[in-house]
């Protein structure tokens, strides 16, 4: 067989129709296109995840913008393969677009959350104000972020638990990122003593257990502050720095349990609310009538006498 004849039955073969309709076909060579564009497509996004994620330029960027960058790119080449694995099918996508305006209007009023939602992932992941790996706290949910997709970000909470939240709520709602500009956070633990307690004592020992605590930062450091003067005790807040904002409340709850036995040692009182109740006695003397049965707390009328 000559080599121009084995050409030819390649080209055949390549132009083999699977599927032959009057207004659709579907050959050989279109399958081998489409293949073709997957994989290509996969290698352009394994080299740029690569290239994106090297060392060096995470310590320029952060992880956080470096994941924020490969999610753009990889929705623009997975829009870009799909472009043209339908160009190979034979299907006009800018005549598809045409046709289907009106219909992705009207799709637009019934998904309107939907697409809202989108619109504030690709902000998110624009702006770069929220993450991943940064602590979040939404509608008094802590978590930290997985990951920011398009519709929906990841969330995993202080309980280990995955939560998808939509990103409109990162756009349109009040957000407190922990992490986004500062290493070090500041937190309070409140504390309050009994009147009469030694209050350099009561900070010395303040500092005492923020200064022992691991996830309490030496710079800055702790301080004590004398608030005010309660009802029933002297109130105090120690204020410390930590890096520590996934597990927080683990933090303060160990150094509770620290000032606790600290204030047995020292003979300082944690004291009860107290307060002073007075009771008013309002005795009403009963008016007694000499024929009739005594009747407290009632004065007889004209009538009642009119008819005796």
């Amino acid at each position: 067989m000559t080599f121009a004849g084995a050409w030819n039955k390649f080209m055949d073969l390549l132009e083999f129709k699977i599927i032959d309709f009057d207004t659709f076909t579907f050959s050989v060579y279109q399958i081998i296109i489409i293949v073709a564009v997957y994989f290509l497509a996969r290698l352009v996004l394994w080299t740029t995840k690569k290239f994106i994620h090297q060392e060096g330029l995470t310590q320029k960027v952060g992880e956080g913008r470096q994941h924020a960058l490969f999610q753009i790119v990889k929705y623009i080449i997975i829009v870009i393969a799909v472009v043209l694995i339908l160009e190979s099918m034979g299907v006009k996508v800018t005549i598809l677009l045409a046709g289907s305006a009106a219909l992705l209007v009207g799709l637009g009023f019934g998904l309107q959350q939907i697409f809202n939602d989108f619109i504030s992932g690709i902000i998110l992941l624009f702006e770069g104000t929220i993450k991943v790996g940064e602590v979040v706290e939404v509608e008094g949910i802590v978590g930290r972020v997985i990951r920011i997709g398009l519709r929906t970000s990841e969330l995993e909470t202080r309980d280990n638990i995955m939560m998808l939240i939509p990103n409109s709520k990162f756009t349109s709602e009040k957000v407190i990122n922990w992490s986004h500009n500062q290493q070090f956070t500041r937190f309070r633990v409140r504390v309050g003593v009994a009147y009469g307690s030694d209050t350099k004592l009561v900070r010395s020992v303040l500092m005492e257990c923020a200064e022992e605590h691991n996830f309490v930062a030496k710079k800055p450091q702790p301080r004590v502050r004398f608030i005010d003067f309660g009802d029933s005790s002297l109130d105090f807040d120690l204020l410390f720095f930590s890096d520590n904002m996934f597990r927080i409340e683990s933090v303060k709850s160990d150094i509770r349990f620290m000032i606790d036995q600290k204030f047995r040692a020292n003979n300082i009182q944690i004291p009860f609310p107290q307060r002073d109740l007075h009771i008013i006695s309002d005795q009403v003397e009963p008016i007694i009538d000499k024929e009739e049965k005594p009747v407290f707390g009632k004065i007889p009328d004209e009538g009642d006498k009119k008819k005796k």
